[in-house]
This record gives C-alpha cells, structure tokens and sequence, in this order.
C-alpha cells in the first residue's frame, strides 16, 4: 500500500530535510575548524604538514600566524653547557613569551613549544611539567597542554663522544583564541653543544660554564627601559618596604626597652622596700639554673656566629640577643630564689 502526501505535507518534509541537511554541514564546518585547536594544543606536530614535509622543530609553526617567524615571539633557552661530558646531566629551561607582554602591555599570556636534539641525547623531566614526547619523534619533546611558557626539563648527554650535538627548538606564544590565526606568533633557534674536549679548561671560565640563548625582540631583551609607571611602581614598593621595616624596627625596639625598664624597676623596688623572691628549694633550683643557663648559651652562641657569618636577618639576630640575656636574667632570679630566706609557708 502506498501512502500518498497532501501538498501540506511534502512542503514540511521538504523543510524538515533542508533543515537537517544545514545542521550536519554545520557541525562538519565546526569539527573542521576545531581539528587545529585540539590537534596542536597537546603539541606540534612533527611535520607541519604533509605535503612540504618540514619539520616544525627546524622550520617553525607555520601553521600560526603569519606562516613567518616574527620577533615579537621571543623564544629562550638557558642551562645550556657550551661542552658536554659523556652521560651528564643538564637542567634546561625553555621560556617562550610575547614581546609585548614582556613589556608590560596587553599581549598573549600562552604558549608552547617544541625542540629536538636530533638523537644525540635523551630528556626528562618532572611529572608536574606539561611536557610529552612529540608525536612521531621520539627525539624531541613538547608542551602537552597550553601553558604560561616556562617549561623545565632534563638533558642527558650520549654516553660516548658522538661530536657535535645540534638541537632546533620552536616557540609560539598564542592569543588563546583556539585557532591558528593571525593573532599567534613564533619563532625558532638553533643551536650547538660542543663535543667532549674541543674546549681545553683553562681557555676561559665564561666558555665552560651553562648560557641562556634567546632569539626574539631585541629590544625587549637587551635594551628595554623601564616605563614610568613601572619606575613609580618599584618606587613605592621599596618606599612600603622602607616603611615596614623601620616600622618593626621601632616596634620591637620599644618593646624591649618596655620590658628592660619593667625589670629594672622591679629590681630597685625589691631591693629598697622588699619583698625580694621567693624561697626556691635547692633540689627546684639547680636543675632550672641548668635549664636556664644552657638556653643562654645557646642563645648568645648563635648570636653570635649569625653577626659573623651575615647567615640571618637582624631582626632573628635581636631575637637571639633578647633570648640570651632573658635567660640570663633568669639564672640570676634562679640564684636568688635559692638563696632567700625560707618562709613559714616555705617551711610547712
């Protein structure tokens, strides 16, 4: 049996087809603008693409921005030794930020990279570091997540002399945006570390020790000047340190001439119009001498191996003085105590 449509019907048919047909073209165009978003912020891949087949590592994320590195994107990497030694261990840091944020504008706060030793090593790092192994290449390593551009990881150097080991490294610092547009920014660096013993010690301390490379910016890394809000922002926080410190200063000076003077006081008052302390049995009054004595000693020694040594605060030093000559005090009221006459009280 064949149903037949009334004209009302075909017309709602044909809607609800048309209908459908826009929904499944709209979440294809979504899906298709989201593959890039979810694809890169786990990490770059290794090729930037199929067809060219450039390695991002070495060519950069042309995926971003303008398909061209840019300096606003400065890209930096320290704890890198001018000379490896066989099967050492170096900690590195790589930083990719925006210029412009560097600069203390509104610019982009994320970012990622990726870099590669070209098989000469091997990394590691932290389980707290947003880091992976890149897709494809068990060489190199990248972010697993947007992050705020630091990222700190572990260098160890081939266990033999295999020359010269090159490492490439890309930075993109991202609007957040999701998309790959033109409000991202990248750049890339190259650079080398020496084989073991083609630098003899000796040569120069500066050549042995680790560097930090950076590509980027020139302005914003050697000669950026401080605004004058920034001049008037650190200003004030060494005027408010200023106040804070002389403020304690004050305060702890007064209070313990508060307390000198409270002592004192009571010292001239016993021995004038008594009175004096309390009767303190021999048995009672040695072992809180010791106690006493022992903590004045301590005090007073580490008073003073902090005055020599410039290890501590002052304010810690002070607290050392005051405990030392507290306990002190104490000693001598000890003394006292056992030395009074005992009293009827005492005595029952």
């Amino acid at each position: 049996m064949v149903m037949c449509l009334t004209r009302p019907q075909r017309i709602q048919e044909v809607i609800k087809m048309g209908r459908s047909t826009r929904l499944l073209v709209a979440i294809l165009l979504v899906g298709l603008l989201a593959i890039p978003a979810f694809a890169n912020s786990g990490g770059p891949p290794y090729l930037n693409s199929e067809e060219d087949g450039t390695q991002t590592a070495k060519y950069g994320c042309t995926c971003h921005g303008n398909e061209a590195p840019g300096d606003r994107a400065v890209v930096m990497i320290s704890g890198v030794p001018v000379m490896y030694e066989p099967d050492t261990a170096y900690e590195m840091v790589v930083t990719v930020a925006d210029s412009v944020t560097l600069a203390d504008a509104d610019g982009n706060t994320k970012a990622g990279f990726l870099i590669t030793d070209n098989g000469g090593g091997s990394f590691s790092w932290a389980t707290t570091e947003d880091i992976r192994e890149a897709d494809d290449d068990p060489t190199a390593i990248s972010h697993s997540a947007i992050g705020n551009g630091v990222w700190t990881f572990t260098w160890t150097a081939p266990s033999e002399d295999i020359g010269t080991v090159h490492f490439s490294l890309a930075g993109n610092s991202v609007d957040n945006s999701g998309l790959p547009d033109e409000g991202d920014y990248w750049n890339i660096l190259s650079f080398s570390i020496n084989a073991p013993g083609s630098i003899v010690e000796g040569d120069s301390d500066a050549t042995l020790q680790t560097r930090t490379i950076a590509v980027g910016d020139y302005q914003t890394l050697f000669v950026l000047e401080e605004s004058e809000a920034e001049k008037e922002k650190e200003r004030q926080q060494h005027l408010s340190d200023a106040v804070f410190e002389s403020g304690n200063l004050f305060y702890w000076t007064s209070l313990t001439a508060l307390i000198v003077g409270a002592v004192f006081q009571r010292e001239i008052m016993e021995r004038r119009y008594g009175p004096g302390p309390e009767h303190l049995a021999m048995e009672l009054a040695y072992p809180q001498a010791i106690r006493r004595g022992v903590v004045a000693i301590l005090a007073f020694y580490l008073a003073v191996d902090w005055i020599s040594n410039g290890g501590q605060h002052d304010f810690m030093i002070g607290c050392a003085w005051f405990i030392a000559a507290w306990a002190s005090y104490g000693v001598y009221r000890t003394v006292r105590s056992a030395q009074a006459e005992p009293t009827v009280q005492d005595v029952m």
